[in-house]
């Protein structure tokens, strides 16, 4: 999805570290975008990065009426893969490299810029026929410079092809990198960690180690190292064996690391280690030189 809000990185509110286990403790930037609001937790002037992830939306709950819904015109991105995870509704991607692919709750799709794409995300007729809801997750990553120009590519994995266990009672999905002694089929360009769990009140799970990792919380509240883990909280742990976390009410979680990169620049769209890559992107985009999306060739998003 295109970053919508005007300034990429957000000056949301943050926590010290409690304890050697916690490193800080992320509060979201909320911005109402015409009636859909975003939480965003990376980046942030406290915290840039958390391994390759750069950055972290939460999208909605949003209920649309009939005729109405998500509407994104297609618009680029160079130096990074997005990831895009519904938790309910329906988006309907398609890019320029002729992907075309609904997606839907519990399925993973992994578009990789590289040296550069542009896509849209709209609804299906069928969907804005009737009143709707969308609620999901928008992260980026980072690639690794070896990486950067990489040729443009789309993968779509549907809920089925997750791997998905239980860790002491825990449902737990894996959707990138390997945790619990089972690896998602996505494609990593890095070590990089990324899955969902669902925790009943009083429920404990202790976390897949990681270089960096940190702990987002969709809904419910947690408890970590007497720590208080608000909704919509982001924790970062340190890379310490055995932390764990407890619910205090029925949660769902994301957690996500994996190995820091080492700085990035980010403006719009584009992430990059070069500014001046990002510079040239910049102009590509204006003078036209971006691949249009197949299927959506007539709209755009001016920069």
């Amino acid at each position: 999805m295109s970053n919508l809000m005007e300034s990429v990185e957000q000056s949301c509110d943050s926590a010290d570290a409690p304890c050697s286990a916690i490193e800080t403790i992320l509060s979201p930037r909320v911005a109402d975008l015409g009636g859909f609001s975003v939480r965003r937790l990376l980046p942030t002037a406290k915290r840039k990065m958390v391994g390759p992830w750069i950055f972290f939306d939460e999208m909605g709950p949003a209920d649309f009426p009939a005729g109405q819904g998500i509407n994104v015109l297609p618009h680029p991105h160079i130096g990074l893969a997005t990831v895009t995870y519904l938790f309910e509704g329906e988006i309907l991607h398609r890019d320029s490299v002729g992907s075309c692919q609904p997606i839907r709750p519990g399925d993973i799709n992994l578009m990789v810029a590289g040296s550069g794409i542009a896509h849209s995300e709209r609804e299906r007729p069928e969907i804005t026929a009737t009143d709707h809801r969308l609620h999901g997750l928008q992260l980026w990553l980072a690639l690794p410079e070896t990486d950067e120009e990489t040729a443009p590519a789309f993968h779509h994995y549907s809920n089925d092809d997750i791997p998905s266990l239980e860790i002491d009672g825990v449902p737990v999905r894996v959707m990138i990198g390997s945790a619990y002694g089972v690896t998602s089929p996505v494609p990593q360009f890095c070590k990089t960690l990324y899955l969902e769990a669902t925790l009943e009140a009083g429920q404990t799970l202790t976390l897949p180690e990681a270089p960096e990792r940190a702990v987002y919380i969709a809904s419910g509240a947690l408890q970590a190292h007497g720590s208080e883990l608000p909704t919509h909280s982001m924790t970062v742990f340190s890379s310490e064996p055995g932390v764990a976390i407890t619910a205090t009410e029925d949660s769902r979680i994301a957690v996500i690391g994996g190995e820091p990169l080492g700085k990035r620049f980010i403006e719009w769209n584009f992430v990059s280690s070069s500014k001046a890559r990002i510079d040239q992107a910049r102009e590509d985009w204006r003078a036209g030189r971006f691949e249009k999306v197949v299927g959506d060739e007539e709209e755009f998003i001016p920069y």
